[in-house]
């Protein structure tokens, strides 16, 4: 989910404060229906929430899924690690 660079661009924001779509859209550059559209990937990944305030809609990231996140991409590197320093592969049949 973070792979998409626009992506990286809203959680890269969402750090360093809680931004609506109007911020964001003028932050990026990007359409207000793309962007809505990657907010709901975010949200139902679990990284951002959503705090409604008005008739505005403010979004901020979830750091405690952000740890987990981060977590589970160190163990995976870790094992791809173990995995590049052995000669280990699985036969072909």
């Amino acid at each position: 989910m973070l792979a998409d660079p626009l992506r990286m661009r809203i959680v890269s924001l969402l750090a360093d404060e809680a931004l609506c779509v109007c911020h964001l859209v003028e932050e990026t550059g990007a359409r207000q229906t793309n962007l809505s559209n990657h907010l709901k990937v975010l949200r139902e990944a679990g990284l951002v929430e959503t705090e409604p305030c008005g008739r505005f809609i403010y979004y901020k990231l979830r750091p405690a899924a952000l740890d987990a996140l981060a977590d589970a991409l160190g163990e995976l590197a870790e094992r791809a690690r173990r995995t590049a320093d052995s000669s280990r592969r699985r036969p072909c049949a």
